[in-house]
Parts: C-alpha cells; sequence; structure tokens
C-alpha cells in the first residue's frame, strides 16, 4: 500500500508562485509520478508526470514554461512549481503514482489564485 501527502498548496494573486510537494510512503512498484487538478464544476485533468528512473518529465499545454516538476528520489517526494500563476489554474491539485498508469492518489491540496 502506498500513501501520498500533499502539502503547498494556499491563495495567492495573479503572477505568483507556489511551490507543492508530494511525499510518497509504502512499497510498490512504481514507474512515475504526477500531478493532476480538478477545477470546480470540471473533470480531473492531467498537469505533469515525470519517470522516477530517468526524470522525463511530460506537462500538459497550458501550464508549459509555467510550472516545473522534479523529483527527489531518497525522498520520495516530487514537486511541482507554479510559477506564473493565472486564476484558471485554480483547482484542488493531487499526487499520484504507479506503474504504467496512476493507482495511488493523494487526498489533493487546494490552489487558489486571485485576480
Amino acid at each position: 500500500q502506498v500513501s501520498l501527502v500533499e502539502t503547498g498548496g494556499g491563495l495567492v494573486q495573479a503572477g505568483g508562485s507556489l511551490r507543492l510537494s508530494c511525499a510518497a510512503s509504502g512499497r510498490t512498484s512504481r514507474d512515475r509520478m504526477g500531478w493532476f487538478r480538478q477545477a470546480p464544476g470540471k473533470e480531473r485533468e492531467f498537469v505533469a508526470t515525470i519517470i522516477w528512473s530517468d526524470g522525463s518529465t511530460y506537462y500538459t499545454d497550458s501550464v508549459k514554461g509555467r510550472f516545473t516538476i522534479s523529483r527527489d528520489k531518497p525522498k520520495n517526494t516530487v514537486y511541482l512549481q507554479l510559477n506564473s500563476l493565472k486564476p484558471e489554474d485554480t483547482a484542488v491539485y493531487y499526487c499520484a503514482t504507479g506503474y504504467l498508469t496512476y493507482d495511488y492518489w493523494g487526498q489533493g491540496t487546494q490552489v487558489t489564485v486571485s485576480s
């Protein structure tokens, strides 16, 4: 069983920055850790992912150049640096992990961007 705990959400003005953290505990076979988000009234969407072995990263188009995903392997932690935030980035952000897919999810952390 894997437990994921996200921290770092909050309220920020447009143009500001936040850093989200997700610490994983427990043993499982995994090859990726990613971030998703869900805005009110919308479906959950993919934001970014990092391949655990080689650090390759992938982003949805709307966050490219503004968000950066990174990992600390010894700490089993993944980070999401959010820069140049926009009101449309407001959502609950979820961390997830798994092997070839996302089997384990965190509880989510709220990010609110005011205009």
